[in-house]
């Protein structure tokens, strides 16, 4: 299903790599996350937790032994959708942990580590609106997430289907989930994992359902890195992938997604695909 291709550390990386020098530098790596993104990467009682940042948190042992620094620290800087490549790009932050779609458009701004995710864009709507299908949306108002590839498939499918849906946009994927709930949005276009997050995280889970059609096929997150530090996307490769190749990953898995999570104790009920598990097996760079 996914076209990879493999990948694997080189031995001289702290020499090659600005950010390994940076990190072994100032004793610090920095990571972003966001604040509402459960069960990936959200915030309780202010620190930042998840699936992608406990993985994050594994990748920083592993960097901390690559250094021979036992005494490295972790920064958290909050990110969104909209400013996560940028923060990337400038270097303000060294990865971002979260749930980031990885496709060919966005690899010519940033690097992506090894899958740790797969998952397709989706709409959620009430049961009681009766809408099942993307074209159930013609004439509707829709929210979605600015800065998200699930936004330009909703409009890519809005132009070449003329069904007039109006997009309603939002900062974070709450506030777009919040209109679905109030009756002023028909629906939410999101990663069908995010909507699942939403609706276990809501006080009414039973109203909701998400859509069998989806906006794409299956595609993977993965951990954004700064583009052309090759040296430190290889350290960060080889922690996913002794992470992926071990008993350790269906632990954080079951942890995250079939057990109940903080702050609430939601549950997201979503055993491992087999689509997910081939890529564990595995592990490759995403270069469809």
């Amino acid at each position: 299903m996914l076209a990879l291709t493999v990948g694997s550390a080189g031995a001289s990386a702290e020499e090659s790599s600005d950010t390994l020098t940076k990190i072994k530098n100032t004793g610090t790596v920095t990571i972003g996350h966001r604040v509402s993104e459960p069960p990936f990467s959200y915030l309780v009682a202010g620190v930042a937790t998840g699936y992608a940042v406990e993985i994050c948190q594994r990748i920083v042992k592993d960097i901390a032994a690559t250094l021979g620094k036992s005494d490295l620290r972790i920064e958290y800087v909050s990110v969104t959708s909209a400013t996560r490549f940028v923060m990337v790009k400038s270097r303000r932050i060294d990865m971002e942990c979260a749930a980031t779609t990885n496709n060919a458009e966005r690899r010519k701004m940033v690097a992506f580590s090894y899958p740790h995710f797969v998952t397709a864009t989706r709409f959620v709507s009430l049961k009681s609106s009766n809408i099942r299908s993307i074209s159930d949306l013609a004439g509707r108002s829709v929210a979605a997430t600015t800065g998200t590839v699930n936004l330009d498939q909703l409009n890519a499918i809005n132009r070449q289907r003329m069904l007039n849906i109006s997009v309603l946009l939002n900062r974070e994927n709450s506030d777009s989930f919040n209109l679905v709930t109030n009756g002023k949005a028909s629906a939410f276009v999101m990663d069908d994992i995010l909507l699942a997050g939403q609706i276990a995280a809501s006080s009414k889970p039973d109203d909701y359902v998400i859509s069998e059609e989806t906006f794409s096929p299956p595609e993977p997150y993965g951990i954004l890195l700064p583009l052309g530090d090759d040296a430190f996307k290889a350290v960060v490769n080889a922690s996913l992938e002794k992470l992926f190749t071990s008993k350790d990953i269906q632990e954080l898995y079951t942890k995250w997604f079939e057990r109940p999570i903080p702050p609430l104790g939601q549950n997201m009920k979503l055993p491992m695909s087999p689509e997910l598990k081939a890529v564990f097996s595995k592990p490759k760079e995403y270069l469809e």
